[in-house]
């Protein structure tokens, strides 16, 4: 992997990342924009997303490229950021022109936070557009990895409550080869424990009763020990990210790419994709790069497994 390189998001072109938050509540919001708008794609495998918009990355849909991915906060309730997001944009002129307005295409995927701190405050259009703002304040936006953004109330193995869970957070990893570049984004807030991708160790998940330590059981072991009852923390997960990449692909292939990505999910996140998570990822072309859907696709794959493992480092 020597001609593998690690970049930073601020390589990739026609793209804008900004971030706000209540830390107060433990909710936010990340915005990924493309001024110039962005063929995108996406995969959802957990059982209960909350998502907006997410017709129109079928590939069957009219539109052929959309202007914002938001990832936040504050589960259904959570989905009145993109409104903030669609109304920056349209002041900003960016979007479809439609009469005497412009329109942008946007959308989002929340996690579920509420159970972390306030459960009757989340993302709402303010905040959605202080996200926008700040991605256009800098040429590189303000994302930062950690609690914040949507990562700001995500938190890891919750088999037995949310009292003996870990905090993880929003985390990034880039790269390129040649001139192809991937990159992923993830707010990691998971039922499951997460483990290192490489030496296959848990390093984040249900902490011992002392809080000092992980639990001597993995969350598998409970789930299985659990039998017929539900879990405790159920309901309170799911796990969405974003990959990035100047590969020049359409919608199809990038659903594909996305459904390729969801593999890094399963090698460092167990268990994923429960009936309670609502586990998805975005796939967004930035160029015109030519390259192989399975080189891309191989290449997600290891950048989303090391953004997981730095959203709990």
């Amino acid at each position: 992997m020597a001609d593998i390189k690690e970049i930073e998001l601020s390589q990739f072109e026609n793209i804008r990342i900004g971030q706000a938050e209540n830390s107060e509540a433990g909710t936010g919001v990340t915005v990924v924009v493309a001024p110039k708008g962005a063929p995108c794609g996406l995969d959802i495998r957990g059982g209960g997303p909350a998502s907006r918009e997410s017709g129109l990355m079928d590939p069957l849909a009219a539109a052929e490229i959309i202007h914002a991915v938001v990832l936040a906060g504050g589960s259904a309730f959570g989905l009145d950021a993109a409104g903030g997001v669609m109304q920056y944009l349209s002041e900003n002129k960016i979007g479809f022109n439609v009469g005497d307005i412009i329109v942008p295409l946007v959308c989002q995927s929340d996690i579920f936070d509420l159970g972390y701190k306030a459960c009757d405050i989340y993302p709402d259009k303010e905040m959605g557009y202080k996200a926008c703002e700040n991605a256009f304040k800098t040429q590189n936006g303000n994302f930062k990895p950690g609690s914040f953004g949507a990562g700001c109330g995500a938190t890891v193995g919750k088999m037995l409550g949310m009292e003996r869970c870990s905090k993880s957070g929003i985390a990034s990893y880039a790269v390129s080869l040649g001139k192809l570049k991937v990159a992923a984004i993830v707010a990691v807030n998971a039922l499951g424990d997460v483990y290192d991708y490489k030496t296959n160790s848990r390093i984040a998940g249900v902490m011992s009763n002392d809080g000092k330590t992980l639990n001597d059981r993995s969350c598998e072991e409970l789930l299985y020990e659990s039998h017929l009852k539900q879990a405790e923390g159920m309901a309170a997960n799911t796990t969405i990210g974003i990959v990035l990449t100047n590969a020049g692909f359409n919608k199809t292939k990038l659903c594909k790419l996305a459904g390729m990505t969801q593999d890094a999910y399963a090698r460092c996140i167990r268990p994923i994709h429960t009936s309670m998570d609502g586990d998805s990822i975005y796939a967004m072309s930035l160029g015109d790069v030519e390259a192989s859907l399975d080189i891309v696709g191989t290449l997600a794959n290891h950048v989303m497994c090391e953004a997981i493992k730095r959203s709990v480092s």
